[in-house]
């Protein structure tokens, strides 16, 4: 069944959140097949490795991959600034600055979730990298606040002081992030979610594009949001279990949905592509082992691209028997 979304399609935004060491350009290139509307966001790059690192590497991105975001970290406006023009110069799709994660080495470089205390700075930020890159949107990611910042008005005001620079989209990590005391895998689940603040965001401010992440497991969840703001990001949701992309895409802005096998082989060309190239299999297979979470033969499926990915030669065959796996442990359990 397609459910149509409350919020009109050019305004509608199914996103897949940055994670740092998972989403790289073979799993963005996967994630596409799956969901051909949803903008994807690269894992969150520092601004200093933009300008001195290993471009080719950190900012890798097949075509396929578009519309596509960059992260950007950091708290200096002029590099930001560079590294946000080097993002354009590149092709991405839109310049998204991190103000949310919490983990110690981002806070000890003074950028991630600590920026929310300083609304000035984050608003200059902005401005250089909006000034530029001026004809790719510059976006905000955010939690509610940090540790025990509790009161709207705080949080309303950081959104206001950074719109007034220019910023139109802010991408809402629906909790406070607790800068001291909890681990990163800790912010995402101890403090409680507040989906509401988010809501009333988008009432109070109906000019700025709202987008809700935090805790989104199911495509039922997630159509809910839609009567309230313009869209959800989907975290660790989307790479566990990455066919809720599709369910998504297809329930949100229509089309036919398709079995996991057929998505997985029309990946098969980007796969072979990349391999020609000298990248190894277990590189790309890595992100594809939640394809059949909790599906008869998921299990079977994991096995087999586990254990033989690895090995010297290993290609396209190999996904194919995995495929051959499952779907004989399907026909196995009909069968009893």
């Amino acid at each position: 069944m397609i459910v149509t979304p409350a919020i009109a399609a050019d305004t509608l935004r199914l996103s897949v959140a940055p994670m740092m060491d998972w989403t790289d350009t073979h799993c963005r290139a996967f994630h596409r097949v799956l969901a051909p509307h949803a903008r994807l966001y690269t894992e969150m790059v520092h601004a200093n490795a933009v300008i001195h690192g290993d471009r080719a590497r950190l900012l890798a991105m097949d075509p396929s991959e578009h519309p596509v975001a960059l992260q950007l970290g950091g708290s200096e406006p002029a590099l930001l600034a560079q590294a946000a023009r080097i993002g354009a110069e590149v092709g991405f799709d839109e310049i998204n600055l991190n103000c949310g994660c919490p983990s110690d080495r981002v806070q000890a470089g003074r950028f991630g979730a600590c920026l929310m205390r300083e609304p000035g700075l984050v608003a200059e930020c902005v401005a250089a990298m909006i000034a530029a890159a001026p004809r790719v949107p510059v976006t905000v990611k955010c939690r509610l606040g940090v540790d025990d910042d509790h009161e709207w008005e705080r949080f309303l005001g950081f959104i206001d002081t950074v719109a007034a620079a220019g910023c139109r989209m802010f991408v809402v990590h629906a909790r406070n992030a607790w800068l001291q005391g909890l681990s990163p895998k800790e912010n995402r689940e101890v403090p409680p979610l507040r989906y509401d603040w988010a809501y009333r965001l988008k009432q109070e401010r109906p000019a700025l594009q709202v987008v809700v992440n935090g805790g989104i497991a199911d495509a039922a969840q997630a159509t809910v949001h839609l009567a309230h703001v313009d869209g959800v990001m989907l975290g660790r949701a989307a790479y566990h279990t990455p066919y809720l992309l599709h369910e998504l895409d297809v329930r949100w802005f229509g089309g036919q949905l398709r079995t996991r096998s057929e998505l997985l082989r029309a990946y098969r060309p980007y796969v072979e592509g990349q391999l020609a190239q000298g990248v190894f299999l277990k590189h790309i297979t890595r992100h594809l082992l939640g394809l059949f979470a909790g599906q008869p033969g998921g299990r079977a499926f994991r096995q087999v691209l586990s254990e033989g990915a690895h090995k010297p030669g290993a290609g396209w065959a190999l996904v194919e028997q995995a495929l051959a796996a499952s779907e004989g442990y399907r026909r196995s359990a009909l069968a009893v």
